[in-house]
């Protein structure tokens, strides 16, 4: 299966927001680290909610942390 056509900024904002931890982001949002992780690289597409609590968690609009590839 190919990864999804989605990429994301999560990374960066991350690094930004204070070296903010995949572990902290997922506490904040209500996901484990390692589901962060598998959105991070792209490995996994987030729900529509998941992807806006994380853009709200960095008080970015959407189309801010994630693109649409396809």
């Amino acid at each position: 299966m190919a990864d999804p056509p989605i990429s994301n900024q999560i990374r960066l904002l991350r690094f930004l927001a204070g070296e903010m931890t995949q572990a902290e982001l997922g506490d904040r949002i209500g996901m484990t680290r390692q589901t962060v992780a598998a959105i991070e690289a792209g490995k996994y597409s987030p729900t529509l909610e998941a992807a806006f609590r994380i853009a709200q968690v960095f008080g970015k609009p959407l189309d801010e942390v994630f693109r649409w590839e396809g």
